[in-house]
Parts: C-alpha cells; structure tokens; sequence
C-alpha cells in the first residue's frame, strides 16, 4: 500500500525553493561531481596508483579501492580506532584523513605488519594471549599498539591503557589486549 510520502516523493523532490540555491551545498544544487585525481600511495611497501574523488578517506580507499579489508570500519567518526593505520610510523585513524592527503607517505596497515609469513610480534602475542573475542577491532588494536611500542609508551599497564584508549573493544578483552602489548614491551618491543 502506498504512502502519502511515496505518492509525492516525485513532487517533493522537484520542487524548487527560489531564492536558496547560493545556500544550498552543490550536490543539492545538482553540481557535477568533483574531477578525480590521480593519486599514489605507498601501502605496506608498494606505491600504488588510482584515480579517486578527492574527498575519498584513507580508508574507504584502502577497503574499497585496494581491497585491505584489514582495517575496519567502525564508527567512521574517529571515535572507535577500528581503523587505525600507521602513516609514516604514525597513528591515525583513517576514517579521518583523505587518502590524497597521505601522497608520499609510507602507510602500514594491519596486513603489511607480517614479514616473510611470520606474524608481527604483537600479531603473535594477540594469539598467544588471547586478546580479542569477536575480532572486529582487533586489527585496529594491533596497529595501534605497534604505534603505541615505537612511543615508547608501555611504561606500566596504567600507561599502556591510556595511550590504547582510542581503540575500543566492544567485547571488553582490554586485560589480555594489554598484557599481550606488555608481553612485546618486555622483550624489547
């Protein structure tokens, strides 16, 4: 059965308000999309070369245009950390930061911390310590900590929480999530 909204939705969304177009944002005014850019990123060691709308986030890049599902998307407001990457040895979350802002950088996601198919130290104290339950932000949470090791910031449990409290785990593994980080730390990172 149809509703009086799906009736009119035709007409509703023809209307022409006069006099707010200069207000209105461009999309509502049917401007063209935006010119793609060329742009190339360094991932996990490889420059790779794309063509992508400039207002492309890091990672919707990653996830839709390189295929490394790896790095999650979670709240896409920069609040969960399931999208933590590393640019330049750096955190950041990559919800926040458009991909052709990143030119030149060297990024590092969850999937080039592996070296010659050994898992990363911290990939294998995860396992080794049972740090994740569902594994939604446990890639986000590894990287983080990664990130977190290079700081220098593993001072003491109280330290390592803190400096890990922009990744959230929804299943509350955060004891084991940090002994496996200070089971890294302790052998030297």
């Amino acid at each position: 059965m149809a509703t009086l909204l799906d009736d009119q939705r035709d007409e509703l969304q023809t209307v022409e308000v006069r006099g707010l177009s200069p207000w209105l944002p461009a999309a509502a005014r049917g401007a063209a999309a935006p010119e793609l850019l060329d742009v190339s990123l360094r991932v996990n060691g490889v420059e790779r070369h794309l063509k992508l709308d400039p207002r492309t986030t890091l990672l919707d890049a990653l996830r839709e245009h390189f295929g490394l599902t790896g790095t999650k998307k979670g709240c896409d407001l920069g609040q969960c950390g399931a999208c933590t990457v590393l640019v330049d040895g750096r955190r950041i979350n990559a919800c926040l930061t458009l991909a052709v802002m990143q030119e030149s950088k060297a990024i590092t996601t969850i999937e080039g911390l592996a070296q010659d198919g050994e898992l990363h130290p911290l990939q294998a104290a995860f396992v080794e310590q049972d740090g994740f339950q569902c594994g939604y932000c446990t890639p986000g949470q590894i990287v983080s900590a990664v990130g977190l090791l290079a700081e220098g910031r593993t001072g003491s449990d109280a330290e390592i929480r803190e400096f890990m409290s922009g990744n959230i785990c929804r299943c509350g593994a955060y004891t084991k999530i940090v002994a496996a980080i200070r089971s890294v730390a302790g052998e030297g990172g």
